[in-house]
């Protein structure tokens, strides 16, 4: 492995990991509100329902803004960091981004008794294309930048 290509490889084998963690391992912060109340099986195939739903039942803003908020968050580095290892553009790592998101959507619902919600599918897809926008800016940032040997 090129050596410029070793810290990226770590950050995003740690990323994958604690998205691992977080959507398949820890304790269902998101749970259903089907009709045998919180927790359980469950899907939505409705874009923009479920956080609809979340907006009209809680008590408070912050529980859709954490929700939405923190689907596009998990998976901002995904696309700021694959790009680092492989050279990618914008509609595959996206495509990429959706693909991983549905498998772990299909995952949660098939065999951890959790809520499979094309809107997390919708948030995390769109983390993804903001990762990659953070990477190219990035990019251009870093290309501007003078370097002097002192």
């Amino acid at each position: 492995m090129n050596k410029s290509k070793l810290i990226p490889f770590i950050l995003f084998s740690t990323y994958l990991m604690v998205l691992i963690y977080i959507t398949l391992l820890a304790w269902n912060y998101g749970a259903s509100l089907g009709d045998g109340g919180p927790g359980g099986r469950n899907y939505n195939v409705i874009p923009f329902r479920s956080i609809y739903r979340i907006s009209w039942y809680s008590p408070t803003i912050f529980d859709p803004l954490k929700i939405v908020v923190g689907n596009i968050l998990l998976f901002i580095p995904f696309g700021f960091l694959l790009p680092f290892l492989i050279k990618i553009r914008l509609v595959k790592i996206t495509i990429l981004g959706f693909l991983t998101s549905f498998c772990i959507e299909l995952f949660q619902f098939s065999f951890m008794y959790r809520v499979a919600d094309v809107d997390d599918l919708i948030l995390n897809t769109l983390g993804v294309s903001l990762g990659f926008f953070l990477y190219q800016l990035f990019v251009k940032l870093k290309q501007r930048i003078i370097y002097i040997d002192v």
